[in-house]
């Protein structure tokens, strides 16, 4: 088996038609087809079903392409970082996060890094559990999340736990209160983010659920942006963590709820099992000093 093989597939697998692949591929739809085949033949399985109107994956052509764009991420990893080792003679460092844990300290840390001359500091926007794959493939070295994920290459360290609180309309009556969570259930709820879980909204609304109240979720949006515009636009409330509130949005009060302490952990993500080069002892330097400020009330 050769990279292209992969690369093929996965094209295939992406297009679900050999024609759209083969031109996405710059080849004739009957090498393809071939090279497919061949792959099948190697494997012993068949990846794909034929059908009149296209292809479909079967069980084996899914998982194998999850581990198929796994291994051509970690070589364009490798090769990119490569590139900028030898351009730049730096260390390449590349940090996974969801938006949310940038409204605290985590910028401070991205400042201290990027005075060491010796290292080229990368930022990759990445849900929880896209940092987990990404850790794994190579991609990022840590990954800086809310959300436990169970994963025997992946070790997760909760930094410290940080205050929710409720962003609502500034024409909303809850706001000269501290709103208890059921008169916030009675409130729609603006969601973030969209898409399949475990995420920043499942821990959200799971806070409701466990305490036998029923929210209703007007929308579900991919940023904590667009959730604060829509609660902007009197739409509805959300759920956001303490430090969000620095942002100062026009149109959106940030309240503490009123009944209970509610808390969300800030997760940093590491490959399990690695022994910390330059780079990462750094890191866990400075983020050992962020966390102290932050349970202690200092902040830089």
């Amino acid at each position: 088996m050769e990279l292209r093989h992969l690369r093929y597939f996965i094209a295939v697998a992406e297009e679900l038609n050999l024609t759209r692949a083969a031109q996405r591929l710059f080849i004739a739809q009957p090498p393809l087809t071939r090279q497919i085949k061949q792959l099948e033949e190697e494997l012993e399985v068949q990846l794909f079903i034929r059908k009149a109107r296209g292809l479909e994956l079967t069980q084996g052509g899914l998982y194998f392409l999850q581990q198929a764009r796994t291994i051509m991420e970690r070589l364009d990893a490798s090769i990119e970082g490569t590139r900028q080792i030898a351009q730049l003679r730096k260390t390449v460092f590349a940090i996974g996060f969801v938006p949310s844990v940038f409204f605290g300290q985590l910028p401070f840390m991205v400042r201290r890094l990027r005075r060491n001359k010796n290292l080229e500091i990368v930022l990759h926007e990445l849900k929880t559990q896209e940092q987990v794959e990404a850790l794994k493939s190579g991609k990022i070295d840590i990954g800086f999340g809310r959300v436990h994920i169970e994963d025997p290459d992946v070790e997760q360290e909760v930094l410290f736990n940080e205050p929710l609180i409720a962003a609502l309309p500034a024409s909303h009556p809850l706001t000269c209160q501290s709103p208890t969570m059921a008169e916030l259930a009675e409130v729609p709820m603006v969601a973030f983010p969209a898409g399949s879980g475990p995420n920043f909204a499942d821990i959200a609304q799971g806070l409701f659920h466990r305490r036998g109240l029923k929210v209703q979720v007007i929308q579900q949006v991919n940023d904590l942006q667009t959730a604060l515009s829509l609660v902007a636009s009197d739409m509805g409330f959300a759920l956001v963590p303490e430090q969000v509130h620095k942002l100062k949005r026009e149109g959106v009060e940030f309240v503490p709820v009123g009944d209970e302490k509610l808390t969300i952990p800030v997760i940093a993500s590491r490959r399990r099992g690695e022994n910390p080069n330059a780079a990462m002892r750094l890191v866990n330097t400075i983020l050992a000093e962020l966390v102290e400020n932050r349970l202690t009330g200092r902040y830089p």
